[in-house]
């Protein structure tokens, strides 16, 4: 077992510890606390739906009217769709509906080969019998004794083709899917640039590159309006005045809501974060662990998981639109129990705020940009710094974290951090 895998497993135990709890809230404080934590799921949720709205609109003018142009509108929309969506993520962990919603949205690695074509030479999971069914060049499919019909592509298709033959990495649909076909892969490996698909994987008749451009933009089509469905879904798990979704269910027992808070910020903070989607890339020097990794995108990725775990924290979220959402929460809570350990943790906060700012910052260098990919490019001192500063940054976070449920009636917490000091 490495060094990380028995970080995880520790952390993994203790957060699990921390979800079997009830912390001990007076009736009214709990429900106030639940209601403002369905109202900013609610609100991220909406925003989400409507950025994907708008990259629907994106899509559909490429496909219309395939140029540069178009084509860097939608991956404009794509990137501007993150934003939001990231910022959803805390709410997976310790809520059900969403964690067994969300890998049909946001899946990811994803061998790229079961959409589209690829270059010569490309490297697929091991073992993995469709990593170049190239569902957009066939508009059938054998495996094995059976024949999959794959004409027409639609939304159902597509979610019916997740983890073909038993694969996680055979993802067909979500955002990574869509940044596939607007960007391509990224064949520069840790060095500098993206995804350079062009627009005329798009075009008409003989404009067409690459062959199948119909059935490409019917594959762009559809897995975009899924995208825009599954965000409906998800908005009305959340939607108040409901009386049988999971919102109504939260606040039917709202003395657990304080235990999925800090679950999910605990479980993102620490074994998604900073350990799948940033140690492990680093100790690997590995791009296919790299989450947007087409787009080059993955800083801001962090960047707003971050920010959605810091929202759910004090309590507010600022929707696209500029306005906030904003009422009870665990700093409340904290400040009025324990002043100097609210403190500490919004120290902590601000630390991995300004970490996690260091990476985009320099990410979006306009002199010298240094891309996630490039960071973890072995080898690259300055890089592995960012990034290790970054999951020391989320590491001491998850610790005041824990410090915080403590004092807020939940015990028995031990986090081993398994000496991942870096």
């Amino acid at each position: 077992m490495t060094l990380f895998h028995r970080w995880l497993f520790f952390a993994t135990a203790w957060l699990l510890s921390m979800h079997g709890q009830a912390a001990a809230l007076p009736s009214t404080t709990a429900r106030a606390l639940t209601e403002n934590y369905a109202d900013l799921a609610h609100a991220a949720y909406a925003d989400a739906l409507t950025q994907a709205k708008v990259l629907q609109e994106k899509v559909a003018a490429l496909i219309q009217t395939p140029s540069t142009a178009n084509l860097q509108a939608a991956r404009d929309a794509w990137i501007a769709a993150r934003v939001p969506y990231m910022q959803t993520e805390v709410f997976r962990f310790g809520n059900p509906p969403v964690d067994e919603w969300e890998g049909q949205v946001n899946a990811w690695p994803l061998d790229e080969g079961l959409i589209d074509y690829v270059a010569p030479g490309y490297h697929h999971e091991m073992g993995n019998v469709a990593a170049t069914a190239n569902i957009i060049a066939n508009p059938s499919l054998k495996l094995g004794a059976t024949t999959l019909k794959l004409d027409p592509i639609t939304p159902e298709l597509l979610a019916d083709l997740n983890e073909l033959g038993g694969s996680e990495v055979n993802v067909a649909t979500g955002y990574h899917a869509i940044e596939f076909l607007l960007w391509g892969q990224d064949l520069n490996g840790t060095g500098p640039g993206a995804g350079k698909r062009p627009h005329t994987d798009y075009a008409q008749g003989k404009d067409c590159t690459n062959d199948h451009c119909e059935r490409r933009a019917q594959y762009l089509r559809a897995v975009t309006e899924l995208l825009v469905r599954d965000l409906e879904t998800m908005v009305a798990v959340w939607q108040s005045g409901a009386k049988d979704n999971y919102r109504a269910q939260l606040l039917r027992q709202p003395e657990t809501t304080l235990n999925k808070m800090l679950f999910g910020m605990g479980s993102l903070a620490l074994g998604e974060l900073a350990g799948e989607r940033m140690k492990v890339a680093l100790e690997a020097n590995s791009t296919e662990d790299e989450h947007d990794c087409f787009s080059d995108n993955t800083h801001n990725a962090h960047y707003y998981n971050a920010k959605g775990i810091e929202n759910v924290f004090f309590g507010r979220y600022t929707r696209i639109d500029g306005s906030r959402v904003q009422g009870t929460s665990i700093a409340d809570l904290i400040k009025a129990r324990d002043p100097a350990l609210h403190k500490k943790a919004v120290d902590a906060f601000a630390a991995t705020e300004s970490a996690l700012k260091r990476m985009v910052d320099s990410a979006e260098d306009t002199k010298a940009p240094m891309k996630f990919d490039q960071m973890i490019a072995e080898g690259n001192a300055a890089g592995a710094a960012i990034i290790k500063a970054a999951i020391q940054a989320l590491v001491a976070q998850t610790r005041a974290l824990e410090e915080v449920a403590r004092a807020l009636g939940i015990e028995h917490l031990s986090p081993d951090a398994a000496d991942h000091a870096l």
